[in-house]
């Protein structure tokens, strides 16, 4: 039976370009070895899964001879793929030896109402019974922005949990949809969070108070449980059991692109070894340093993780907040995400 789930509604090719130097607009930069990789943020994830040895299964649109499904096969990677006509998109990263990381993503192409439908299929399918589903990354061009609303609606009934790691506008539709289709898991950066709780990002980051306030925010429209990843500051975890706060390892930085994922991945690969709050923070913080010291989007494996060297400390230790009272309205204006996860 299949432990892990994964949707890339949007999935792409990751190229990687490496720069000799910072990059000058307007210059000439003659590039060192390229890679490219199967990419989309829930194909990362399954992948980072499936180098743990986890039982995992990726559902995305592509043609049977599109490149990323032929990637795909190379890894050995278990997929479900829904024909599209539209070849999938490619994604540039263009990475410059401080670890600087510039990417360039195409829009991908649209999915009409029978893909989807196709897609939502495939996922109730193989989510029957797992352990978890995950939905991530953004939305090809012409999807309603509640898609991921409805699939959390329709997967209710497989038994399994559902995280979702999205931003922007499909973000800010999850969670103004209500209770009924909120994640068991939401793992936004310190952008998202802001987005979703109307607080400058700025201060976010400068006050862990501030910070923990709006994640409880999400809690009171029905999060279960909230993965805020830090960047360089690590990562903090909210659930019914209290809050727990993460250092990571120190690093040398060769590529972000991906981290979120592996951080995402980590938390789901201890959860499923029956980790607690603090192993399954511990594990996302591991997996997201030790992905972002890798080049491209390239995914650790658990002997490049280096678990003990996370610093986990237990912020709080009481239950959810309460949802007597009305959560403040999700924000309508869309704050653009970047998506800084390491």
């Amino acid at each position: 039976m299949t432990s892990v789930v994964t949707l890339t509604a949007n999935p792409s090719l990751d190229r990687t370009l490496s720069l000799p130097g910072p990059l000058t607009r307007g210059g000439v930069a003659r590039l060192a070895p390229s890679s490219t990789e199967p990419g989309g943020k829930g194909v990362n994830v399954a992948r980072a899964v499936a180098a743990a040895g986890g039982d995992v299964v990726t559902v995305l649109p592509a043609d049977d001879d599109d490149p990323i499904v032929r990637a795909l096969r190379e890894l050995a990677l278990p997929m479900t793929t829904v024909p599209v006509a539209a070849p999938v998109r490619t994604n540039y990263t263009l990475a410059e030896p401080d670890g600087t990381t510039t990417k360039l993503n195409e829009p991908g192409a649209p999915l009409d109402a029978a893909a989807r439908g196709a897609l939502r299929a495939a996922l109730h399918e193989h989510a029957d019974g797992a352990r978890w589903v995950v939905l991530s990354g953004s939305l090809p061009p012409g999807t309603p922005v509640d898609w991921y609303a409805e699939l959390v609606r329709a997967l209710r009934d497989t038994g399994a949990k559902v995280a979702v790691d999205t931003s922007e506008a499909p973000l800010l539709a999850l969670l103004a949809a209500g209770p009924d289709a909120a994640p068991d898991l939401l793992k936004p950066n310190s952008e998202e969070l802001a987005q979703l709780s109307g607080v400058p990002e700025a201060h976010l980051t400068a006050n862990r108070a501030t910070a923990l306030a709006a994640v409880d925010t999400l809690h009171a429209r029905g999060v279960a449980e909230v993965l805020l990843t830090l960047g360089g500051d690590g990562a903090l975890l909210s659930c019914g059991e209290g809050v727990w706060a993460a250092t990571p390892p120190r690093i040398a930085v060769r590529s972000t692109v991906g981290a979120g994922d592996c951080s995402l991945a980590g938390h789901l690969l201890a959860d499923l070894a029956g980790g607690g709050p603090a192993e399954r923070l511990r594990s996302a913080v591991a997996y997201g340093a030790a992905s972002a010291s890798l080049p491209g989007s390239a995914v650790p494996t658990p002997g490049q993780v280096a678990a003990l060297d996370v610093e986990v400390a237990t912020v709080r230790t009481e239950g959810l907040p309460s949802t007597a009272t009305a959560p403040p309205p999700v924000p309508r204006t869309t704050v653009p995400a970047a998506g800084r996860d390491v």
